[in-house]
């Protein structure tokens, strides 16, 4: 009797806690646009064709709150038909796995899985088992796990490594397209990011016509330090909450960002790897300035069918498509904007959350965030005139 009047009584303070928190949303839900270009119909990275996400989310006890997220590039199976893939590394004080293969080959053969630092090795290890096991690799002698990870071990018990193989093997396996949650889930269940709760953030834009029509979507683990800006306005500053505000006040200006980046466009690992540099334009425009222990990635991969790299090829040649150079700066406009959204979107989705120690990292506060945009005239910037046709 005792244990049912405890849990009801908990339940109640629970119910009572999330119904006194603001109302969370993205940020143009808001009126916070992001550049000019048009948004895919989930502005998501799942807008590109073929892609798909999953979460598992982990918080147990009072110290638990990590999780991991998985983003697979096509249904079928990636190691026999393989994307080209590039990597930029802003800094790299990074922990992550299966970079310098994607770097040297040009292609991507395992979903990307996001973690926690600690948990990155046993990610990898189920992930390999996962690929191992899928029909037509029973003869596949090596595997090279794509694993990001950032450092959640201020509102987590990082050391006690909680994913597990079942936890990554329910991602993929729940992964889909629409719609994809945001803040508090996955491998952005525990991260902060420019002072406030980070998470996993996603935003999408398309091109017009005559551009292409191409689709790029971004997604985000935020975990990083600075100065938030939104639109160019200095909302950490005027909040009295940012990186070297006060030497007395704790600030976590590490931690590290992974930037996931896919398109439908005909690319190369070559301009893969220009359109990935560009992401950090935008890592920039929020505040952000990579510290020294931020380890800051960005990947990106094309789903365009024709560039697929074969497994078992049959000739000793490939021809691919690759839009030439003079092309590329419409796709460079689409992977800043989307990325900056989707940073703007991983705060605004988080939520309020106390983890390890009984430390508690609040969200971004919406209304005084709202008023201080107001006051800095950047809001409702979508109304301005434009001649972009479509």
């Amino acid at each position: 009797m005792n244990i049912k009047i405890f849990l009801s009584f908990g339940f109640i303070l629970i119910s009572t806690t999330v119904l006194a928190q603001e109302k969370r949303g993205r940020a143009r839900d808001f009126g916070i646009f992001t550049g000019i270009l048009k948004t895919g119909s989930n502005n998501a990275i799942t807008d590109v064709n073929g892609v798909s996400v999953g979460h598992t989310t982990l918080i147990k006890g009072d110290s638990v709150r990590t999780g991991v997220t998985a983003i697979v590039p096509h249904a079928g199976n990636l190691f026999q038909e393989k994307v080209p893939a590039a990597i930029y590394v802003g800094n790299g004080f990074g922990k992550s796995m299966g970079l310098s293969q994607i770097k040297e080959l040009g292609n991507l053969e395992t979903p990307i899985l996001l973690t926690n630092t600690l948990n990155a090795p046993l990610v990898a290890n189920a992930l390999l088992d996962y690929m191992l096991a899928l029909p037509g690799n029973e003869n596949v002698r090596s595997v090279n796990a794509m694993v990001g990870e950032t450092n959640d071990g201020g509102l987590n018990d990082i050391r006690g490594r909680h994913v597990k193989a079942e936890d990554v093997i329910n991602a993929l396996k729940n992964a889909k397209s629409g719609n994809v949650e945001e803040g508090n889930v996955g491998a952005g269940t525990g991260t902060e990011a420019l002072g406030f709760k980070g998470g996993i953030g996603t935003s999408s834009r398309v091109l017009p016509k005559s551009k292409g029509g191409y689709t790029v979507g971004v997604l985000v683990q935020s975990n990083f330090g600075g100065v938030l800006q939104i639109n160019g306005a200095p909302v950490g500053r005027e909040l009295n909450n940012f990186y070297l505000m006060d030497k007395n006040k704790p600030y976590k200006a590490d931690g590290s960002c992974m930037i996931i980046i896919a398109t439908d466009a005909p690319l190369s690992d070559r301009n893969l790897e220009r359109l990935a540099k560009r992401s950090y334009i935008a890592f920039g425009n929020v505040g952000a300035f990579s510290s020294n222990g931020s380890g800051d990635y960005a990947i990106a991969f094309s789903t365009y069918a024709k560039n697929r790299i074969f497994h078992q090829a049959k000739s000793a040649t490939r021809n691919i498509d690759d839009l030439n150079n003079d092309e590329m700066s419409p796709l460079f406009m689409a992977v800043w904007e989307a990325t900056e959204e989707a940073l703007l979107n991983s705060l605004f989705m988080a939520q309020d959350l106390k983890g390890i120690n009984g430390r508690e990292v609040k969200a971004l506060p919406i209304k005084k965030t709202l008023e201080i945009l107001k006051k800095y005239k950047a809001l409702e910037q979508n109304k301005l005139p434009m001649a972009l046709e479509y």
